[in-house]
């Protein structure tokens, strides 16, 4: 279906939120990768079972949040040239969310495999950075 031509936009923005800001930020999956790391080493050290139940529904609500974070970065801020320029960065984003996931820091209350999402979370920010000297 289509609009009247008066009711048809004539600009379209895009962006990661409703409102096009062009705020990007790699930190923000950092941080919910290190909130991970955090919750897996006191999970780890405890033998309380309602602090264990707790700590694994925030950790997979963080996880949830890193791949979120890295899908916004994958889809709204790179774009072809810096796929060109950066021809590993499917492959990091492809990791990263994996390790973030059910086969990952979502499924595993293990801090070496949240130390394996921010290391993957780290090359994904030194080419963010240098994208943005560009």
């Amino acid at each position: 279906m289509h609009l009247p031509r008066p009711l048809r936009p004539r600009t379209v923005a895009s962006a990661h939120c409703d409102l096009p800001c062009g705020v990007y930020d790699p930190a923000q999956a950092r941080i919910e990768a290190e909130s991970i790391k955090a919750i897996s080493e006191k999970y780890q050290a405890s033998d309380d079972p309602e602090f264990r139940t707790r700590s694994l529904l925030i950790k997979e609500q963080r996880a949830e949040l890193v791949k979120h974070h890295l899908w916004v970065l994958w889809t709204d801020y790179f774009k072809a040239p810096h796929f060109e320029k950066y021809p590993q960065l499917h492959g990091l984003f492809n990791e990263a969310t994996k390790l973030a996931g059910a086969g990952g820091a979502k499924g595993a209350a293990d801090p070496a495999v949240a130390e394996q999402l921010l290391g993957k979370i780290e090359e994904i920010s030194k080419i963010f950075w240098e994208t943005k000297q560009s």
